[in-house]
């Protein structure tokens, strides 16, 4: 915008708009009328006549329009033009010696200097709403939406742009690349669209382009749909395509494999593949990176899946018909949501029935089956006063623990036959509990003395145990003896302890703790008197929906029921391989405690990285700062102020989506350009804009009369009479 004084004469500024015209039109008509009069008469001083005529015809109109000098500051204001820049990570894609993202740059350059008078507004645009941006931006969305652009400019109460200008490389999310050219021309409603690829180079890359799949529900086969695509001049033929699960503990575990056979191209290959644990897992899908593979970074993918299952599936184990373990089983068999597979063991082998065994109605305990065959189909496994050794159970237990640390549950009720007293002490089994077993000669298994559990600090705040606190508060039933339990485990919590008894540390006793051993959960509960939270004189005030809560809210944590994690976990944006990422930490129950994050890679060996922070104040949302990560597939685990733990697997890719299809695509904004009427361009060329011209804008205006009213009609007058007295006197009139 310029700014500058010009002066101009123009009319009285009182008169409407057609008065100018038509008194100039009556004073020509009026000297057309007297040429023609002068022209037909052939008296003398003719000449006389005419003159004082048009000087009389003059002087009237100047009268009636009143001339005045019209000063004023104008300026030349340019059009507004709106240029969307893509900032997705496509645009991080190498193009010769630089990026996308570098030609994008030289695009925008070239663009200003194209249209020096245009008032030029850049914003990037990506996966959320355009915000302003420069040269230089890295690019790092994880998605282009340009129809979330367009609604974000139609909304906006801002200066309508006179052009938008879309630079991109054309590989948008949205508009999908199979819109109509109707569907194009309405994302941005009456206003010129222009575009500008920033290259039409197609890279030598073969990648994973696209994985379809429907929600995983564990141990049922999931289809998955890869497409695989080979382009740019390199030479694909036959890729193998295999599917591997990533595990906190182990090796990757292959799923599934192919063989795509590429043509035209492009490839499509059906997998199938089945999870056998609920809850987030992450899946790599991979093809071997053929010769001359320009961006072997997007031949792998790591997708994040949360498996479901339609019902959870407990093996509930039980050493001997007891009350607690009535309760217990009934109430299993009561909740629609469990799939209950029951055994209790109502005759040892050492029994004599005083009957042969074909005899009997009951059946052998089936142990090698169930702890061979069919152990991965259960989701937890609850062993309640059950002592493993006289049933052969003892050469299953590294089975067990393998099975808690592959992402089982485990709960352990204690009785006269759990805990020291069953044998698990020094077990493989014993290192997955929560807590350590005396397995030493001599060792106390329970202790007899009636006891009433106590809650601990982190029992109180513990969202599993809430339902509960809100039921009976603090109080809980006075339970006839416990097992002996020692100390907690690196990284377990006690939620109960024995209000008295300590360990060999000098802690509290835990009667109640919970552990996450690998990816895993267990419990151990060292009471057979739970059930007194429905049978007792406390259960009756409270119709017995204690014992439900209890359990509710053990085997809710057991399966990572979000109601029952004590924080929810968040990545603030797509984690991006090799940036500084975000993770936000939600604590419903905890206000203004130290945040500890523990981030594992997952089926590696690697050191396990650690990060903590505090909120400020009291809040109860925290964002922990993640290191930049390499590409892989990660567990993160969050403890507030020392509480039980939180997990969440996520997955880290370089390009993600954006990279998955590396291809450009100019002729899409073409087709742009073309439905609303604009130019396209190429970023390597001048882009010179058909843009509309400036408008001015004047500003402190000045009127001045160039003669006074009065004035110009005396003179009107004089002349009109001696027109008037030169016509009589030749005999014109």
């Amino acid at each position: 915008m310029s700014g500058t004084t010009v002066t101009r004469v123009g009319f009285a500024q009182d008169l409407p708009a057609w008065a100018p015209p038509v008194a100039i039109g009556l004073a020509l008509a009026s000297l057309v009328f007297l040429a023609v009069e002068l022209r037909r008469s052939e008296r003398s001083r003719r000449g006389l006549v005419a003159a004082l005529s048009a000087l009389a015809q003059l002087a009237l109109l100047l009268a009636v329009l009143r001339p005045v000098r019209v000063s004023s500051s104008e300026s030349s204001v340019g059009p507004r033009i709106v240029v969307l820049a893509d900032e997705s990570r496509s645009l991080a894609l190498r193009d010769g010696a630089g990026t996308r993202a570098t030609l994008r740059d030289r695009a925008l350059e070239s663009l200003r200097a194209g249209a020096p008078q245009a008032r030029i507004t850049v914003l990037g645009f990506g996966a959320e709403k355009p915000r302003p941006t420069s040269a230089g931006t890295e690019p790092l969305d994880a998605h282009s939406d340009l129809r979330k652009a367009a609604a974000f400019l139609g909304e906006s109460a801002e200066e309508r742009p006179d052009a938008l200008v879309v630079v991109s490389d054309g590989r948008l999310d949205d508009p999908p690349e199979e819109s109509s050219d109707e569907s194009l021309a309405g994302l941005f409603p009456g206003t010129k669209v222009h575009t500008v690829s920033t290259t039409t180079r197609v890279p030598k890359d073969a990648s994973i382009r696209r994985v379809s799949a429907a929600g995983a529900v564990a141990h049922v086969p999931l289809p998955l749909s890869v497409e695989v695509g080979c382009d740019g001049g390199i030479s694909c033929g036959e890729l193998t395509v295999v599917a591997r699960e990533l595990r906190e503990e182990g090796p990757p575990a292959v799923l599934g494999s192919g063989i795509a056979t590429i043509r035209d191209g492009k490839a499509k290959l059906d997998l199938t593949v089945t999870f056998e644990r609920a809850g987030p897992r992450v899946l790599e899908v991979a093809i071997q990176s053929p010769e001359g593979d320009e961006i072997p970074e997007n031949d792998k993918r790591f997708l994040t899946f949360h498996v479901a299952r339609e019902r959870i599936r407990v093996l509930h184990v039980a050493g001997r018909p007891t009350n607690d373990v009535r309760a217990l089983r009934q109430w299993l068999k009561g909740d629609a949501s469990v799939d209950l597979v029951a055994f209790f063991i109502l005759r040892t082998p050492t029994d004599n029935p005083q009957a042969a065994n074909d005899e009997l109605a009951l059946i052998p305990f089936p142990v090698d089956e169930l702890f061979s065959e069919h152990l991965p189909s259960f989701d937890a496994v609850v062993l309640q006063d059950f002592d493993a050794q006289p049933y052969g159970m003892e050469k299953h237990l590294p089975a067990l623990a393998k099975y808690v640390r592959a992402g089982g549950g485990l709960v352990m009720v204690g009785g006269p036959n759990s805990f020291v007293a069953g044998g698990y002490a020094d077990t493989p089994l014993a290192e997955v509990l929560p807590v350590v077993l005396d397995g030493g000669r001599g060792a106390t298994m329970a202790d007899q003395a009636r006891v009433v559990p106590a809650y601990s600090d982190e029992g109180r705040k513990a969202p599993l145990l809430g339902p509960l606190r809100a039921l009976l508060g603090e109080e809980l039933p006075e339970m006839p003896g416990a097992n002996v339990l020692g100390d907690l485990r690196p990284g377990s919590t006690a939620l109960w302890v024995h209000p008295g008894r300590t360990t060999s540390r000098g802690a509290p006793m835990p009667l109640l703790a919970l552990g996450e051993p690998g990816n895993g959960r267990s419990i151990a509960l060292g009471l057979d008197g739970a059930w007194q939270l429905q049978f007792s004189e406390l259960g009756a005030r409270t119709s017995g929906r204690g014992y439900g809560a209890l359990w509710d809210g053990l085997l809710g944590w057991l399966m990572r029921d979000p109601r029952y994690e004590p924080a929810q976990l968040e990545l603030v944006g797509a984690c991006v391989a090799g940036r500084p990422g975000k993770l936000r930490v939600h604590a419903p129950h905890v206000a203004g405690g130290e945040t500890k994050v523990e981030i594992v890679k997952l089926g590696t060996e690697e050191k396990p990285i650690v990060v903590t922070a505090r909120p400020d104040g009291p809040s109860r949302t925290v964002d922990v700062a993640l290191p930049a990560l390499a590409p892989g597939g990660y567990t993160a685990r969050a403890r507030i102020a020392g509480g039980p733990a939180t997990r969440r697997d996520f997955a880290c890719e370089v390009g993600g989506e954006e990279w998955a299809d590396s291809r450009p695509d100019p002729a899409r904004l073409e087709r742009l350009a073309k439905a609303s009427k604009g130019s396209y361009f190429h970023g390597d060329g001048p882009i010179e804009l058909p843009l509309p011209k400036p408008t001015v804008v004047a500003s402190e205006r000045h009127v001045t009369p160039i003669a006074p009213a009065w004035l110009l009609s005396l003179v009107a007058a004089a002349t009109l009479g001696a027109s008037l007295f030169a016509r009589r006197r030749s005999g014109l009139l």
